[in-house]
């Protein structure tokens, strides 16, 4: 696995390369802003370690640029700072990260978060496995996604990772009502160390891609006190 260390600091950047080349990963560095988002261009990592507070531009500035232009790999993105405030939390994961951690950190749990992050996946069986509702068609072997919008129209789908595994587990369960832990267990498995409320970020983000008018949704519809619910009769 490659993973793209951004952070200014040499002493924290050299820690953080060392305790995850111990275990086995590729690391690359970035002191600054504009080089990550060279680098990243260059050769798309698996993961991102983000600092917030870099030169150039800061982390959530690139951390918003990345989601912006998802290529064929979609790398995950943990944000990594001395901020520890709730809000910063949000605002980090509102532009698309998806873990967030606070300095001083142990190495250790560093580590195990990257692992809990790489390892997430839907887990599925071996079959190939097509999903049909009446207006999506999901591929989940060729990871590909589409939304009829009439009788004539399809549309493809663009969506990141995460994106698609959301999409998959909704059009395989139209009608059933999900809680945020539910879905941290399903497309995160048991060792997520994050925010809950990074649920609500990915449903608002999948929401602006398949819902004819997001501010008013037709198929992710929101179950007050309880979580979401995906609605789009199954085609056999």
């Amino acid at each position: 696995m490659d993973i793209l260390i951004v952070e200014d600091e040499p002493e924290i950047a050299r820690l953080i390369e060392l305790s995850l080349e111990k275990e086995g990963f590729f690391c690359r560095t970035s002191r600054d802003g504009l080089n990550a988002l060279r680098m990243f261009q260059e050769q798309p990592p698996d993961l991102i370690i983000l600092d917030l507070m870099i030169p150039g531009l800061d982390g959530l500035e690139v951390c918003a640029r990345i989601r912006q232009k998802p290529g064929t790999k979609d790398p995950y993105i943990l944000m990594l700072t001395a901020k520890g405030e709730e809000i910063d939390r949000v605002i980090g994961l509102s532009t698309g990260a998806d873990d967030y951690m606070v300095k001083p950190f142990s190495p250790r749990e560093l580590v195990a978060r990257v692992r809990a992050l790489l390892r997430r996946s839907l887990r599925q069986g071996g079959q190939h496995q097509v999903n049909r509702t009446q207006h999506f068609i999901v591929d989940v072997d060729q990871r590909t996604a589409s939304r009829q919008i009439n009788s004539q129209d399809v549309e493809i789908l663009d969506l990141t990772t995460l994106e698609f595994n959301l999409l998959t587990t909704f059009v395989s369960n139209p009608g059933r009502v999900w809680n945020r832990t539910q879905l941290i267990d399903k497309l995160w498995g048991d060792n997520f160390f994050g925010d809950e409320r990074v649920v609500d970020t990915h449903v608002a983000r999948l929401r602006k891609k398949i819902e004819p008018d997001p501010a008013n949704p037709t198929f992710i519809k929101t179950v007050v006190g309880v979580g979401y619910k995906f609605e789009d009769p199954l085609v056999a």
